[in-house]
């Protein structure tokens, strides 16, 4: 059964900092890219990061570029999202996905595979 288990998600005060996990079972991660992708209450699903897996390539939004990387660990299989200097428009359901085509694209609809999410909540 294919599974991405997003995990590390939590309250954390303005100006902190979080690791997200994002796990797959199933299957392996090479030869995809792996987003991460947010959705705020009310709001639409906004790109936030991505990595390629054949390249290792990373592309990131504007909002969060240099507060943000993404990372990848082969051989646990997992991709992570350090989160450095956060900002209560920060928070959001994280979810990542993975896209088999590893085009390492900011569009949702190129992902196939979606975590159920983890919660971030920065306090002001």
């Amino acid at each position: 059964q294919v599974q991405l288990v997003e995990s590390g998600g939590t309250l954390v005060q303005a100006g902190g900092s979080l690791r997200l996990s994002c796990a797959a079972s199933g299957f392996t991660l090479d030869d995809y890219a792996i987003g991460w992708f947010r959705q705020a209450s009310g709001q639409e699903r906004e790109f936030v990061a991505t990595i390629s897996w054949s390249s290792g390539n990373t592309y990131y939004a504007d909002s969060v570029k240099g507060r943000f990387t993404i990372s990848r660990d082969n051989a646990k299989n997992t991709v992570y999202l350090q989160m450095n200097s956060l900002k209560p428009e920060d928070t959001a359901v994280y979810y990542c996905a993975a896209d088999d085509f590893d085009l390492a694209s900011a569009a949702p609809a190129w992902y196939d595979y979606w975590g159920q999410g983890t919660q971030v909540t920065v306090s002001s």
